[in-house]
């Protein structure tokens, strides 16, 4: 969306406030032993204390109020209470929400308790390339060359992009345009970032893997290769100059 008053402005701040606080609080909730339906419920009662509705489940009836995916899971993963979390797991918590009929989005990858398998680096490496991202987001600025600056970033530091996961257009819908914001460099879009719009920017920094497959379950996206991904994902209102990092209240 356009930010054209500064109702939509207050608007966006308070439900970009919420998902970001909500996800914070759910990291730190989380912990071995808990499944992730026990962790996912807790996000919602959260979501509902704060007067916002889950947005997955309210454009998509998606079976969870967030989304949580562990290890080899990229995006999407439904919660579940035969999923119980371990030491050492990456977890990825998806939060977005609405309110007052605005729309926002987060997620944060990260390791529960002790780093037993070695992720810190590529948590690391997805956060950086993140706020690289983001910081090159102005005005007239190709949705290619954000694109681009992800995948080299990511391929300096010994990894990949999962090229079929993308950022998007958000505000008065979960997804709006531009429809794509993607992680790799396609000459081909000429799209390009215009002032006052709001952009769920996120990173799919990959081990190995391309591309994330789709199981059974028809929303589970995973790594055939058993590789691992990190994702970060702001929702960033673009400007002529500075942009403005609108879910800040996550800490990532």
């Amino acid at each position: 969306m356009s930010i054209t008053s500064t109702a939509d402005l207050s608007g966006m701040q308070a439900i970009s406030e919420v998902v970001g606080k909500v996800l914070q609080l759910m990291r730190q909730y989380a912990a071995p032993g808990m499944s992730t339906k026990e962790l996912d419920e807790y996000g919602g009662a959260l979501l509902t204390q704060m007067g916002a509705r889950s947005a997955p489940k309210l454009t998509y009836n998606f079976p969870g109020f967030t989304c949580i995916s562990v290890n080899n899971e990229v995006a999407h993963g439904i919660p579940s209470a035969g999923k119980i979390l371990q030491p050492g797991d990456l977890v990825n918590i998806d939060v977005s929400a609405e309110l007052a009929g605005y729309y926002a989005d987060n997620g944060a990858s990260f390791v529960l308790g002790e780093d037993l398998f070695r992720h810190t680096a590529l948590i690391n490496a997805s956060i950086e390339i993140l706020h690289k991202a983001i910081s090159n987001i102005s005005d007239g600025v190709r949705l290619a060359h954000i694109g681009r600056i992800v995948e080299n970033a990511a391929k300096e530091k010994g990894y990949k992009v999962i090229r079929n996961l993308v950022g998007h257009g958000i505000g008065r819908s979960l997804h709006e345009a531009p429809r794509e914001i993607p992680n790799f460099y396609d000459r081909f879009n000429r799209n390009r970032f215009r002032s006052n719009s709001v952009v769920a920017i996120e990173t799919f920094i990959s081990t190995g893997a391309n591309y994330a497959d789709t199981l059974g379950d028809g929303w589970t996206l995973v790594t055939k290769d058993g590789s691992f991904v990190a994702q970060h994902e702001h929702t960033v209102l673009v400007t002529s100059g500075e942009p403005i990092i609108l879910t800040a209240s996550n800490g990532i």
